[in-house]
């Protein structure tokens, strides 16, 4: 967000805005505090607000921002201003509205129930409590500190991978210096953001500033419930009304005037020059997770290139001590709960273990596509009836796990081949990142490669052979002749002894001889763990294999190598080296 220099506030200007302050934080509490009142009361107010007319979808407006549009009425070279400028674009310069209109409030509600459960187990709480930290020993690596947030900071390191593979030049990873390395985790929370589709971010953010006490809070609950109420609907209302546009425009903007930029450093504890306020005591490490979740906000933006400026002007919102729990709500409020609920086949459960605090799969599909499905599959499978729906195109990020190798689940191409040579790895407790540059590890599907994917997609349990009734739905898929004649003729040729099955082999061999894989048989990989015990000597930095495919498939699982077993999944007769001697990457 644009910062402005403004004039010293009077005192009658401070105390409103403080008020302003107030009230957002009573709205936060309420939030997520079962207060049915409060909410009815505010639902009342909104269905009053939606009924008047609205002239654009930009977010609400303050008295002050009027104001200075008005006053504004030249251009830059001194020139009176075109009437002709669109309305969209006068709406992109507005300052983020910090808020909690009544949508916001029952979806922040809803996501916290959705991701803890009924209760939000503390040692579990502290776990996630971190912000985002780059690595002493590697300029670009994110570190983890315990147990749990994997399902978070891998697809955001998958991400910031990405973007400097992108670059076409061999890049040298010890040279990243400290401002590229804030501008790449920048860019990777707005893909990670941009991939949900929303018409608008939301992001999710922590008021700094302690209430003076529980006795004050429950009187400032108590005597402004109706104005809360008040204010949350006119803010839901407001999002579809204009500097002047609709009728009690002026009531609107008075209600909103907690969004001039001096409020919004106020509520994410800076000072009028945009420095963090030491004045102030920040107990970001003894909050309960019922007094973080008191102190929510949320800013609306129209556009990504917005809300980067937004992190890089308020980067300690990011590496403070909750930014990771504060960019998953982000995450899942601009992805929209009514969008996440229909995603997740199962709400029974908390997205975060209770015990452990590991996130799931639909987290882990939510940060990695934008789709918060439970499912690693491509589409959708028919199990007993049931839909169950999986990855539904192919992915900028890939994903491979163990559980693969050992039939728990099945991982589909789409995750296998992504568009850029980064994968997530996933064992039984902990995800970490497998990345090249080299290119060619994801160029496009050669016919050979197609042909052995839907194969084995008739092969579900890995056995490498199908019923031969089913050769025909195969050629089939893949527009090769399926006359039946044909079929009965490729029956008898690819089973000869008549036993009722159709090996892969024989079937590759047949319908794509001397085919080579589009993969080159040498390449470099990369391993990257964010938790220090799993890096020797503590020191998370990344390690570097020499990988080779070997003729043939070499499908075993090897118990003591639980990172060859994975990458097997991908690449079944790989083998690699890995430069360090005296440690192999782990990934638990």
């Amino acid at each position: 967000m644009n910062e402005e220099t403004v004039g010293e506030p009077s005192e009658k200007s401070a105390s409103q805005k403080t008020a302003s302050a107030s009230t957002s934080m009573t709205l936060a509490s309420a939030a997520l505090e079962p207060n049915d009142t409060a909410t009815a009361a505010g639902q009342q107010q909104q269905q009053q607000q939606e009924q008047r007319p609205t002239t654009s979808a930009g977010p609400p407006t303050t008295s002050a921002a009027h104001h200075q549009q008005q006053q504004a009425s030249s251009t830059p070279d001194g020139g009176p201003q075109t009437p002709k400028q669109k309305p969209q674009q006068q709406q992109q310069q507005l300052p983020p509205m910090p808020q909690l209109n009544a949508n916001d409030m029952r979806e922040l509600r809803e996501i916290k129930q959705l991701l803890w459960g009924d209760n939000v187990r503390e040692d579990v709480f502290k776990r996630w409590s971190q912000g985002f930290e780059f690595s002493d020993y590697e300029p670009s690596a994110l570190v983890q500190k315990q147990g749990g947030p994997c399902a978070v900071i891998a697809p955001v390191q998958a991400y910031l991978l990405k973007i400097i593979t992108m670059d076409t030049h061999e890049f040298r990873l010890s040279e990243i210096t400290p401002a590229e390395c804030k501008r790449l985790l920048i860019q990777a929370l707005c893909n990670i953001l941009r991939n949900c589709r929303a018409p608008r971010y939301r992001l999710v953010q922590l008021h700094r500033h302690r209430i003076s006490s529980d006795h004050q809070a429950t009187k400032e609950r108590a005597t402004t419930s109706g104005t809360a109420a008040a204010a949350a609907a006119a803010a839901g209302a407001g999002a579809g009304a204009s500097a002047g546009g609709g009728p009690n425009a002026n009531e609107v903007d008075e209600e909103a005037e907690e969004a001039t930029p001096e409020t919004v450093d106020h509520l994410t504890g800076k000072d009028n020059k945009g420095e963090e306020d030491s004045s102030e005591h920040h107990p970001d490490h003894d909050l309960t997770p019922e007094e973080f979740h008191a102190r929510l906000y949320t800013l609306h933006f129209l556009d990504g290139p917005t809300v980067a400026r937004y992190f890089s002007d308020h980067y300690n919102q990011l590496t403070d001590t909750y930014g990771v729990m504060l960019f998953m709500y982000s995450v899942f409020l601009t992805k929209g709960m009514e969008l996440v609920a229909a995603d997740i086949s199962d709400t029974s459960e908390p997205i975060i273990h209770r015990t452990f605090g590991y996130g799931g799969q639909s987290m882990i599909n939510l940060m990695l596509t934008g789709r918060a499905v439970g499912y690693v599959w491509d589409h959708e499978q028919d199990v007993g009836g049931l839909k169950l729906r999986g990855i539904c195109e192919q992915s900028d990020i890939g994903y491979i796990t163990t559980m693969e190798q050992m039939r728990y689940c099945t991982v589909g191409s789409f995750y296998k081949n992504p568009r850029y040579p980064v994968w997530v790895m996933g064992s039984d407790t902990h995800l970490t990142v497998l990345f090249s540059h080299e290119k060619k590890l994801v160029s496009p599907e050669t016919p050979s490669e197609h042909g052995r994917r839907v194969f084995k997609s008739y092969d579900p349990e890995g056995n490498n052979f199908i019923a031969s009734s089913l050769l025909r739905e195969v050629l089939a898929q893949l527009n090769l002749v399926s006359e039946p004649g044909y079929v009965n003729l490729m029956m008898k040729r690819l089973d000869p002894e008549n036993l009722g099955i159709i090996l892969l082999n024989a079937f590759m061999e047949e319908f794509f001889p001397c085919e080579r894989h589009s993969a080159p048989d040498t390449f470099e990989l990369m391993h990257y763990n964010g938790i220090p015990g799993s890096n020797d000597n503590n020191k998370v930095r990344y390690y570097c294999g020499s990988a080779i495919l070997l003729e043939g498939d070499l499908k075993s699982i090897c118990a003591s190598n639980p990172m060859v077993t994975c990458l097997q999944t991908k690449w079944p007769n790989i083998e690699i080296n890995w430069h360090d001697p005296w440690h192999t990457p782990s990934l638990n």
